[in-house]
């Protein structure tokens, strides 16, 4: 299955190429990025995690998009199942359907210029609109100002119980305690 394109007024999403991967590496390398999602990545975990973006769309029908401005990749956005389980994958699952973040990680010179809300919300339509899912949750790191910051502009909801320590993050992490939000899907209108 192709990965569908979307177009925003400045991006592009779209599928991943080879060509995206030493761009990818070098966002991933940047202590900025990295500062409040873990430690560095080498280029070959880098292109992993391509790769795994990749599969995850002919996998699933949605995953991560290569966030695209004028034919570069500045990083990704889009939508995730996430790999752990916690309270609220099990909500998720007691209520009939899957749990799915939005997410997004950009280069740190395309900071501060709206590019992340642009795309997220971009995801998030594709998640109500083509997926129909009832909600889509996102998490960070309590810590992660710039990213909260994002989710409180696509309109997500800070869910002030839904704290929870990622399992990804080693104990005692400054990096812990995680935060959640959530955004459900617009009533539609009959």
């Amino acid at each position: 299955m192709p990965v569908p394109e979307v177009r925003t007024d400045r991006l592009l999403l779209r599928g991943w190429t080879d060509a995206d991967r030493a761009a990818y590496a070098a966002i991933n390398s940047d202590p900025a990025v990295m500062a409040t999602l873990g430690p560095l990545q080498t280029t070959a975990e880098s292109g992993a995690h391509v790769d795994n973006m990749m599969t995850k769309w002919t996998d699933r029908g949605f995953g991560l998009w290569c966030v695209d401005l004028d034919g570069e990749c500045i990083g990704f956005t889009g939508l995730n199942e996430p790999w752990f389980e916690e309270h609220f994958t099990r909500q998720a699952a007691v209520a009939g359907h899957r749990c799915v973040e939005v997410g997004w990680r950009l280069a740190s010179r395309h900071w501060g210029k709206g590019y992340a809300p642009e795309a997220a919300l971009a995801a998030l339509a594709f998640g109500f609109d083509v997926l129909r899912l009832p909600e889509i949750l996102s998490w960070t790191s309590e810590t992660n100002h710039k990213s909260r910051r994002v989710m409180e502009k696509i309109g997500m909801t800070y869910d002030r119980s839904g704290g929870f320590d990622h399992p990804g993050v080693a104990p005692g992490s400054p990096l812990n305690p995680h935060v959640l939000y959530r955004l459900a899907a617009p009533a539609t209108v009959a």
